[in-house]
């Protein structure tokens, strides 16, 4: 597959300003950037689906350059609903180490360059940028964005300056990394295509020059309806302090079937020929759910490693295959790298709400009455239960925690 071919059976094509997909086979310049804000220490899955788009494109030879935005970062990049909350200087520096190097861990090639905004932006002179870049917008094509229209109008919350102002500093970024590196293409997600057109018009206006921008939709969570993202409340996170490996892992195990086709593209590097033997075995035996673990064990394996993907692999076998009032102590240590693990002498309720197995006690001793809670394959009635030796709780199909 060309380039070309492989974007768009992957479904890696959204809004663009290239005409002619095509035209990425053969495009002189062979550079592209993408960036991301620092608004938490870890990127999530939807922030995923444009990482991956970058590897396709580093596949057939491109170089990538990933900003993380520590100077957009300290403004916040506008939502539809209302203004962020402004983060202190320590929580962004330490939020772009993280998810640079999680963004180093997807695109895996030593031609990556790592760029943080902050570096031209911390000794621009106001006045300069006035002069520079805000002689080069109108207020009419700003105010005819739509996050702004969607703050202002009727019902809305407003917005401030600062994030008015977003707009103007992205647009420079990618004029910045045309002038210090040649970029002239900037991938991102169709949610910031508009901001990301900003960069093009200064380009065009300041350097007479064509930059262009190539998006990838949003992923839609099929049983929310909801795009996956932090501010959906939905958030699978690629950090495993965020989202253990083994509850990522079975995120994508559970997708449904009509969604897993989507997915396998988007988020594992199977090819064609691979993607389509999957999904024919998938079809003929269904139940087996061929699909889904092949993606779930693909994306893992992107996100966290090989050794940690066949590792959650066989513990969800040992989980779902077995009869777990056989399962030994020995056997119940070693799920401890996984699995959330308490010390013996807790309590039953308390294991459930600090394991995030119960939102509270209250909620704790109602799945007990419910005969939701297992303890090495056993119901739990008694929620004064203390659990005095090495032990497995399970709540409802597939939530897990150890005693040991």
């Amino acid at each position: 597959m060309k380039l070309s071919e492989e974007l768009i059976w992957r479904g890696f094509s959204a809004e663009t300003t290239i005409k002619n997909p095509a035209d990425l086979d053969t495009r002189a310049s062979k550079k592209f950037y993408l960036g991301a804000d620092p608004s938490a220490d870890s990127l999530t899955i939807g922030n995923l689906a444009s990482l991956m788009m970058c590897a396709c494109f580093v596949r057939h030879g491109y170089q990538p350059y990933m900003l993380v935005g520590g100077a957009t970062g300290q403004v916040g990049d506008p939502k539809d609903t209302g203004e962020r909350e402004l983060m202190s200087l320590e929580e962004i520096a330490h939020n772009k180490a993280c998810i640079g190097k999680q963004m180093e861990n997807v695109i895996q090639t030593d031609k990556l360059v790592m760029v943080d905004n902050y570096d031209w932006f911390k000794d621009m002179n106001y006045l300069a940028f006035l002069r520079e870049v805000g002689k080069a917008f109108s207020m009419t094509q700003l105010l005819d964005r739509q996050f702004v229209q969607n703050r202002i109008g009727e019902g809305g919350s407003g917005i401030s300056y600062a994030e008015f102002s977003y707009t103007l500093i992205q647009g420079y970024d990618f004029l910045h990394l045309y002038r210090e590196y040649g970029i002239d293409l900037q991938l991102c997600g169709v949610d910031q295509y508009g901001n990301c057109t900003s960069g093009i018009h200064l380009i065009k206006r300041l350097e007479n020059a064509e930059a262009d921008v190539w998006s990838a939709p949003l992923v839609i969570d099929p049983i929310t309806g909801r795009k996956f993202g932090k501010s959906e409340g939905n958030a699978i996170w690629l950090s495993s302090a965020k989202t253990s490996i083994f509850d990522f892992y079975q995120f994508w195990l559970n997708q449904p079937d009509e969604a897993v086709e989507q997915l396998i593209k988007f988020y594992t590097i199977y090819d064609k020929t691979e993607v389509d033997r999957l999904l024919a075995a998938h079809t003929k035996q269904p139940e087996h759910r061929i699909a889904q673990k092949a993606l779930a064990r693909g994306v893992t394996t992107v996100v966290h490693g090989p050794k940690h993907a066949a590792a959650v692999e066989n513990l969800t076998s040992t989980l779902f295959s077995t009869d777990l009032t056989t399962l030994t102590a020995n056997d119940i240590t070693e799920f401890t790298t996984y699995l959330p693990a308490f010390n013996r002498g807790t309590s039953i309720v308390d294991v459930l709400v600090s394991s995030s197995l119960a939102s509270s006690k209250a909620k704790a001793r109602e799945f007990i009455a419910q005969g939701a809670i297992s303890v090495n394959g056993v119901k739990v009635t008694d929620d004064t239960l203390v659990l005095k030796q090495t032990s497995l709780i399970k709540k409802g199909k597939n939530q897990f925690a150890v005693i040991c």
